[in-house]
């Protein structure tokens, strides 16, 4: 085996201290193998990703101190599901770019010898566009002066923190209980069928049969940047659209449901709560005794919402700002 030490972070290949020094630095899930055949193949890989995979799920579930740093907010994250063949995205994503870099670049060094391999995940990062679920529940009236972002709104909306409901990732506004405006730092989509379609599933079906909905600006809602790069994306893909805040009263109809912001792009959701009774009513009542509602989505990123991810994610790279122009 090779005596060079590599890190990759960042796209960067550096010089990196003893295994057990770096472990030792970073919480996370970790896995170690080696390279074959003159450092063209991975011992036993897809293995080593399904023990990584679990690892980190279960340190989600049970133990995400260990997954996250000190700095990090982990407590957003519990509970969640987590797509395996997003791991394996990010992670063989990396190894990838890694392996070409250290080979390439590094070939004298490594006078042919193999490599040991040490892939260490840590919080927060992210698995790929969207594919840890959101949960999100309606607790309070939409905001003044919506169609501009200030500081004193994070002072505002802190009230509202205490009637988040356990594992709730995103905080919802409503003015009236039923149409659902945006999230506390985020706008709201739905992917609804139309009424007048038949009753079923988005697959097999033609995209007519259903649009996405959000709240239009005029209703007190934040024009957000990535809210207006999905609606770019519907008219760009044909894909039907409307500005119009989804009704809770029709959430029989909603297939999909995601969030967005340009931290977290595009994200899907799992679940929506809304309490049991009015808004008035809930500023009345301990937050350990009010009654949810609740609708519940498929696993993982519908069919819509993937396409939208892409759409976005390829935009963002066409429009990216190189760092070194500034």
């Amino acid at each position: 085996m090779s005596n060079c030490r590599f890190l990759y972070h960042n796209g960067v290949v550096l010089d990196a201290p003893p295994v057990t020094t770096f472990l030792q630095s970073l919480p996370g899930a970790y896995t170690t193998t080696r390279t074959i055949n003159s450092v063209t193949s991975f011992l036993f890989w897809e293995r080593h990703m399904k023990r990584l995979s679990s690892s980190i799920c279960i340190l989600l579930d049970s133990k995400p101190e260990l997954l996250f740093s000190s700095g990090s907010s982990s407590r957003v994250w519990m509970n969640q599901s987590v797509n395996e063949s997003s791991i394996y995205d990010l992670v063989n994503g990396s190894m990838s770019k890694a392996m070409r870099s250290v080979v390439v670049k590094e070939r004298e060094r490594l006078c042919g010898e193999e490599l040991a391999v040490t892939v260490l995940v840590t919080g927060g990062y992210s698995l790929g566009v969207g594919n840890i679920a959101a949960s999100l529940a309606l607790v309070g009236h939409g905001r003044d002066v919506a169609a501009a972002k200030y500081s004193d709104w994070v002072r505002l909306r802190k009230p509202l923190e205490k009637f988040r409901p356990p594992s709730t990732t995103e905080l919802l506004l409503s003015n009236d209980g039923d149409h659902l405006l945006e999230g506390c730092v985020t706008n709201f989509f739905v992917v609804s069928r139309r009424k007048s379609s038949s009753s079923g599933s988005l697959y097999g079906e033609s995209l007519s049969e259903f649009e996405v909905q959000t709240a239009p600006v005029t209703d007190g809602v934040l024009p957000g940047v990535i809210r207006e790069v999905v609606i770019d994306v519907c008219l760009s893909k044909g894909i039907p659209y409307r500005e119009r805040a989804p009704a809770w009263s029709e959430r029989e109809l909603w297939e999909e449901a995601f969030i967005t912001s340009s931290l977290r792009i595009v994200q899907h959701v799992r679940t929506i709560k809304v309490p049991v009774g009015s808004l008035e009513a809930l500023a009345c009542t301990k937050p350990e005794e009010i009654q949810w509602k609740e609708k519940r989505f498929k696993e993982g990123p519908g069919m819509i919402t993937e396409l939208i991810q892409k759409a976005i994610m390829e935009r963002g790279t066409e429009e990216g700002f190189p760092l070194k122009d500034l």
